[in-house]
């Protein structure tokens, strides 16, 4: 682990003593869970915009294969978590040994990218919250910076593979 991913750590779990950015990181990490967030996100998406409603089933279906993916990626890395955060409780399924990529910045990074495609909502609304959820995965110490770096990059790249498929053969 490279001295600059703790010291990133450390002062991201720093703002966590904070009391409104530690239930503002923690209300973020659970709603998060298994990608729960992202996946109603996308089913809303598609009960709302009838036009679109399978662009938006298949984003959401490529969101949950980011988390998938990087569910698979954790069983082969096995990196072990950070000690928990000063002053923040973690969920109780934060305790587990696996953590690279961070699944929560996976299918964060992968709704950012599937549902910015369907804009104007998708482009302008998901970003800044899949950004403060991959922040608090560290404000709540159950990540580090490397960690959460690594699942953007995947979640990002696995919907832009599926982008093309998404939106059904056409060009983005």
């Amino acid at each position: 682990m490279d001295d600059m991913d703790r010291r990133l750590l450390s002062a991201l779990r720093d703002c966590g003593t904070d009391r409104r950015v530690a239930a503002t990181a923690r209300a973020l990490s659970w709603a998060g869970e298994h990608g729960a967030l992202w996946l109603a996100a996308g089913l809303v998406g598609a009960a709302a915009d009838r036009e679109r409603r399978s662009a938006w089933l298949r984003g959401t279906a490529l969101t949950a294969g980011a988390h998938l993916a990087s569910m698979g990626v954790k069983r082969v890395v096995r990196r072990p978590r950070p000690e928990a955060g000063i002053g923040v409780e973690t969920p109780r399924t934060d305790r587990g040994p696996a953590l690279l990529p961070s699944s929560h910045a996976t299918s964060a990074a992968a709704a950012t990218v599937a549902y910015g495609a369907l804009r104007p909502v998708g482009a302008h609304v998901v970003p800044p919250l899949a950004a403060a959820m991959c922040v608090s995965r560290m404000v709540v110490g159950v990540h580090y910076p490397s960690d959460v770096a690594a699942g953007a990059a995947l979640g990002a790249l696995t919907a832009r593979l599926g982008a093309r498929w998404m939106t059904g053969g056409a060009a983005r």
